[in-house]
């Protein structure tokens, strides 16, 4: 038996959402003709654009469809500068498609320190803020590899004052809590199907009324003329249809977190570290290290024992790189040995039980091993 608890990385896809899309695979008309079969694809197009903007409280005229979040987060960042912005603050604990496009930028770019909970540093961002030059500020909502919700709506009120750009990646976040890109007080905030549950490849940036978008990709007029090229509607199509179920979700966020929170204490007493305890944290996720066994002997073993998890953010996994939010956060000692769990709309209670159990075993037998080799050396 197998058990994914690697949602974080990329949900699975839901059931509703391969049935709408094989729906307008069987139908697929380009969504600028002008025949039946365009305006049928455009109709689903835009039913999609009014189902994520929803999720977020935005306007559907606000959604800008891409290739995925990568994509929108770089156009979020071109479009601050575009605009006036001369410097980039960068929170420490980012997703790398942020931190390379900022770098990538040829701008100035700063790094926002976290403390030792995960938790952006507003006096820092304050300060910095002052320094000459209008600034872009991107910080992501949650944290993907330890779930650390970020006080966005505090952040954007020290931006404003400045008269900065605040970027939100709502990525990890939008489907798990409530998100209201109004509250955050976001200028832009992007987006990403697949971790909601819908198809990989498809994702969107949404930007508040008065700011200046700008197109990144060239070509004819899509997206009213802010991306070029024709619009995957049967990407898009799944997209708006993951949106609707994870709103209709959100509820159960409760269950999630009391499930996580039972396996928290038992890896706990084994004698693993959970990053960012203290801290908000999406319901969902478990981010835990432990100095003395690193994350990809962990990752083997547990799936040898039918349980799918990572080492934290997906574009990392697989490389023996310490974890970068664990770096930030002041506790080097334990950045080779994180694991990541995150559940999500297909995820039982059992599931986070089998976790705890092939873990907790899996460590005492490691554990072991260690003290039968310190006997034979000594």
């Amino acid at each position: 038996m197998s058990i994914y608890l690697d949602y974080n990385a990329s949900a699975l896809v839901r059931p509703e959402v391969r049935d709408i899309m094989a729906k307008a695979l069987a139908d697929n008309g380009n969504p600028s003709a002008v025949h039946a079969a365009g305006r049928r694809a455009r109709a689903r197009v835009e039913t999609a654009r009014a189902q994520v903007a929803e999720l977020v409280g935005a306007d559907p005229t606000a959604v800008v469809f891409s290739s995925g979040g990568t994509e929108s987060n770089a156009q979020a960042i071109a479009s601050a500068l575009a605009a006036g912005c001369e410097r980039l603050i960068v929170g420490a604990t980012e997703h790398p498609c942020v931190v390379e496009a900022a770098f990538a930028s040829g701008a100035l770019v700063e790094e926002l320190p976290v403390d030792r909970n995960g938790v952006v540093d507003l006096a820092w961002l304050d300060g910095a803020l002052k320094r000459p030059g209008r600034a872009v500020v991107a910080i992501h909502h949650a944290n993907n590899e330890s779930g650390v919700i970020q006080p966005i709506a505090e952040a954007a009120e020290l931006v404003r004052s400045a008269g900065g750009w605040l970027h939100v990646d709502a990525i990890q976040s939008a489907g798990k809590i409530p998100v209201s890109m109004a509250a955050l007080g976001a200028d832009t905030l992007t987006l990403s199907a697949h971790k909601l549950g819908g198809p990989q490849g498809v994702g969107a940036l949404i930007s508040r009324e008065g700011v200046p978008v700008i197109r990144t990709l060239h070509g004819a007029g899509q997206e009213r003329g802010l991306r070029a090229g024709t619009e995957n509607v049967p990407g898009i199509t799944g997209f708006g249809a993951a949106a609707v179920c994870a709103m209709r979700e959100l509820a159960q966020g409760v269950d999630h977190s009391a499930w996580r929170d039972a396996a928290v204490a038992r890896v706990k007493a084994a004698g693993a570290v959970v990053i960012g305890e203290v801290s908000p944290r999406l319901p969902n996720t478990l981010f835990m290290a432990v100095a003395d066994w690193e994350s990809p002997q962990q990752l083997i073993t547990l799936d040898l024992r039918g349980v799918m998890v990572s080492a934290g953010s997906a574009c990392s996994s697989g490389k023996t790189k310490p974890s970068k939010a664990i770096a930030a956060m002041g506790l080097d000692h334990l950045a080779t040995g994180g694991v990541r769990v995150s559940g999500g709309w297909g995820t039982n209670e059992g599931d986070w039980t089998l976790f705890a159990d092939a873990w907790v075993d899996a460590y005492g037998k490691h554990r072991a091993r260690l003290t039968e080799r310190m006997k034979e050396v000594a």
